[in-house]
């Protein structure tokens, strides 16, 4: 069973970095999910992809693949660079941009 080992990413919604710390574990799909044809409501059998497990570290989900016999792919994240922006800089002499007001 394939297991995929990542951090979540900060949401668009929140400007803070909670629960963006703990890395997460979920399995992959084996099998491609069904139409079921009554409802037409997409179905799957498994229920290993509905599990997702948290872990304080990418060593403590890497020992739990390891020791349960696993297979897994870590994701690492990707760090953003902040710019430090201030609001006056929209007035300053020397802005590259033209003002349209």
């Amino acid at each position: 069973m394939q297991a995929r080992i990542y951090q979540l990413p900060k949401t668009a919604m929140q400007s803070g970095k909670a629960n963006t710390e703990r890395w997460v574990l979920e399995f992959e799909p084996e099998h491609k999910r069904e139409v079921e044809p009554l409802m037409g409501w997409t179905a799957s059998s498994e229920t290993q992809t509905q599990v997702r497990m948290w872990f304080a570290s990418k060593e403590e989900a890497i020992a739990f693949c390891e020791r349960e016999g696993y297979m897994y792919s870590v994701e690492e994240p990707r760090r953003r660079e902040i710019k430090p922006k201030a609001y006056a800089d929209n007035f300053k002499y020397g802005r590259l941009g033209v003002w349209t007001h």
